[in-house]
């Protein structure tokens, strides 16, 4: 496997895939790899010839009082784990390579943005989207694939894909967890012994709100005992619960299309986000 940091090689590198007629299947992160990003690039070879990944901690996504400085980073130990799964190359390019000297331009997804994470999160998503976009010019890539844990994210992807036209085609993948149900996550890694039990909470009171909601439940009532569960786990503050149409996001009163169920809590300084899906019987 070849790690790639300058963005003349990267093109070099893609430009003889293509002279061979193989094509790119890219696998976005920000590094501290686990089995949720093992399972993206498993699913990769599925999509294109060539698996890539990309390591990019982005420092556009995170706001001031976030864990920009703390986030884990051990790109020696992604790099084994990538090469023995099979990965063709690795794209981890400098902040000064991602944002050079000069750097003015942003992409805003509006409307798909707006809510829950984009509320609680302020410019997160347009340096998610920024971000994003500069890795498909960059890599060229066929195929993207994303986990589905982070949906809100998944869902300003494919509206910008959408929206500018941009010829790659979109995969998301479903939400690897561990074998008590908590979605994987990097920052999974900030929970005491005792936060990684409480936390097993989260994504139980979601498959039990959904499957109240499904069955006909009050919603109001379905979600304000999925916020209670959690307050009484030890969750505090509870950003939101909610029920959001699966493509919009927009809001959902009731069960009348697909949706999803979203939720973000944290617990002790470790905030933690998950959803499943809800369709209508």
């Amino acid at each position: 496997m070849q790690t790639i940091r300058e963005i003349d090689a990267l093109r070099r590198v893609v430009a003889a895939i293509r002279r061979d007629g193989g094509s790119v299947a890219l696998v976005p992160t920000m590094g501290a790899l686990h089995s949720g990003h093992m399972a993206l690039i498993s699913e990769a070879k599925r999509h294109g010839s060539h698996v890539a990944a990309s390591i990019f901690v982005n420092p556009t996504q995170f706001a001031p009082t976030e864990d920009l400085a703390s986030y884990p980073r051990r790109e020696a130990a992604d790099e084994a784990l990538l090469e023995a799964a099979g990965c063709a190359f690795l794209w981890a390019p400098s902040v000064a390579t991602m944002y050079p000297d000069g750097y003015a331009t942003t992409i805003s997804v509006s409307g798909v943005s707006e809510a829950f994470e984009g509320a609680h999160r302020p410019g997160h998503f347009g340096g998610v989207a920024t971000v994003v976009a500069k890795l498909f010019g960059q890599v060229r890539p066929d195929v993207v694939l994303f986990g589905e844990k982070d949906f809100q994210q998944l869902a300003v992807i494919r509206k910008m894909v959408r929206d500018l036209d941009l010829d790659v085609r979109i995969v998301g993948v479903p939400t690897q967890r561990d074998a008590d149900g908590l979605a994987l996550s990097s920052r999974n890694a900030y929970l005491s012994e005792e936060e990684r039990i409480a936390a097993r909470v989260l994504p139980r009171v979601l498959l039990e709100a959904a499957q109240a909601i499904r069955e006909g439940a009050d919603m109001d009532e379905a979600l304000e005992r999925a916020r209670s569960a959690l307050r009484a786990a030890g969750f505090d503050p509870i950003d939101y619960v909610a029920l959001a149409d699966a493509e919009t996001l927009t809001p959902l009163d009731g069960l009348d299309r697909p949706a999803r169920l979203l939720a973000a809590a944290k617990l002790g300084r470790t905030r933690l986000i998950d959803n499943v899906a809800v369709e209508p019987l």
